[in-house]
């Protein structure tokens, strides 16, 4: 979350004026994260975040994002539901910008997650995939393997001021992933950012939702998976815990068990999975707006993810938790 747009007391009136929410109460900036203005909104009738849509986030997606929200709390998976209007319309406009406003998801983030939240964030995500079934809409995934040689392109001077020689081990880490990404796994909606801080936890430690789904799309289940073993299971010295990794799959496929060929693939896919995101955070690096209040993500914390995947990809098979 971050705050690219300001909104006047004028603008949000005349924004809750088309809901049935009664009169704002507060209204403040959430200052985290990277892609949308995101606001904690209270008004008479209860708590809620308003998002407003930078340009990372196309309009057109839109649909597929609110629905799926949509689709997932109708089938009871706990996430933030985007609130429709009188006419029975999710997404508005203000300040000529598309923006949802959504029910407020309790619980809390953590930042240090132990096993016992791997285990329980890894059935959240088979929870995720299982409640996904059905949806009609459909999303390519655009930062996908295909997209990563292109995205590099534009990005090797930059690779290179952040460490000389990067781009040259880029480039291979990007063949080898060519040559071993699969070409049939079984496939479905995806979070594609399931990350701790998108991910909340009752006071007792149990899964209690997800958060921000604009980059879900439909692909591999697993690669979804190895999103979550990066984002989860490395330690601040960068190092892999496998102890964190083998709970993860255990909490997973304690409600969708893998195929044999999901288990085999998962080093390509965490290779590749640690790839885009640090894509993703090199181009962010250098394009995040003066002003904004936030702070991009250092790449080179999955540069060093990399490395990993590089060395030692055996650690990534994660046979069954003892």
């Amino acid at each position: 979350m971050a705050v690219y747009t300001d909104i006047s007391d004028e603008e949000l009136s005349a924004l809750l004026a088309n809901f049935d929410l009664g009169v704002a109460l507060t209204f403040k900036g959430i200052a985290e994260g990277v892609e949308n203005s995101n606001f904690l909104l209270e008004t008479e009738k209860g708590r809620y975040i308003l998002t407003v849509y930078e340009k990372r986030v196309r309009e057109d997606e839109l649909p597929y994002f609110l629905g799926l929200t949509r689709w997932l709390a109708q089938r009871g998976y706990p996430s933030a539901t985007p609130i429709v209007d009188r006419e029975g319309e999710a997404l508005q406009h203000v300040r000529g910008k598309p923006c949802a406003i959504f029910s407020f998801l309790q619980g809390l983030a953590v930042r240090r997650p132990t096993a016992a939240h791997c285990r329980e964030a890894g059935e959240g995500l088979a929870r995720l995939h299982l409640a996904g079934e059905g949806f009609s809409m459909s999303r390519a995934n655009d930062l996908g393997q295909a997209a990563w040689a292109p995205m590099f392109d534009a990005l090797k001077p930059a690779a290179e001021a952040l460490k000389p020689g990067l781009s040259k081990v880029i480039d291979a880490d990007l063949q080898r992933l060519a040559a071993a990404w699969p070409a049939d796994l079984p496939g479905g909606v995806i979070h594609a950012d399931y990350f701790p801080d998108n991910v909340f936890f009752d006071p007792a430690g149990r899964f209690a939702g997800a958060i921000d789904f604009y980059f879900a799309c439909n692909d591999f289940l697993a690669y979804d998976i190895a999103v979550a073993l990066n984002a989860w299971c490395f330690e601040p010295d960068g190092s892999f815990n496998i102890t964190s990794g083998r709970a993860m799959l255990a909490g997973y496929e304690a409600h969708r068990p893998l195929s044999a060929a999901e288990r085999a693939a998962l080093p390509a896919l965490a290779h590749g999975a640690a790839m885009r995101f640090f894509l993703t955070r090199l181009h962010d690096w250098g394009a995040t707006p003066a002003g904004a209040l936030v702070r991009p993500k250092d790449p080179l914390e999955y540069e060093r993810k990399l490395a990993v995947h590089r060395s030692a990809p055996d650690l990534f098979l994660l046979g069954p938790a003892a």
